[in-house]
């Protein structure tokens, strides 16, 4: 498992936008919090 110390940045998150196109989750909230929400389905 991978820990993330202070200071250190995130590694690159690729995900799938609402319109279908594909970007780096990471890069689009740059300088802000975010939070992210999965969805794994039915469990």
């Amino acid at each position: 498992m991978f820990i993330l110390e202070n200071g250190t940045p995130l590694p690159a998150i690729q995900g799938v936008k609402h319109d279908g196109t594909r970007g780096d989750m990471v890069a689009s909230v740059a300088g802000s919090w975010a939070a992210v929400l999965l969805y794994r389905g039915d469990w």
